[in-house]
């Protein structure tokens, strides 16, 4: 069993910052891929950005320059770091993880899903 649970959203202005946070547990953690997905009401869950076990990364356009994903091997936990935030952002956001390095958008390859964290940037 892997279990992720999120943490670090919250209110914020638009152009502030917030670090999310996705603690996990599985002494495996690191050998898996890892992905932060968002959905706003009304929209898919889409794909904010990706990780492997080797620290390749992916960022959808939308985010790029603005996120940053990064993890810790041997504590586990798995960031994202968003600045220059914009109300367009605002959604649940969601961490993910799947066996194998293999880069994937879909929500049905991840495996394991912690349970979200609101994140509400207003103008």
């Amino acid at each position: 069993q892997v279990q992720l649970v999120e943490s670090g959203g919250g209110l914020v202005q638009a152009g502030g910052s917030l670090r999310l946070s996705c603690a996990a547990s599985g002494r495996t953690f690191s050998t898996y891929a890892v992905g932060w997905f968002r959905q706003a009401p009304g929209k898919e869950r889409e794909l904010v950005a990706h990780i492997n076990s080797g620290l390749s990364t992916y960022y959808a356009d939308s985010v790029k320059g603005r996120f940053t994903i990064s993890r810790d091997n041997v504590k586990n936990p798995v960031y994202l770091q968003m600045n220059s935030l914009k109300p367009e952002d605002t959604a649940v956001y969601y961490c993910a993880a799947k066996v194998g390095s293999w880069y994937s958008r879909r929500p049905d390859d991840y495996e394991y899903w912690g349970q979200g964290t609101q994140v509400t940037v207003s103008s």
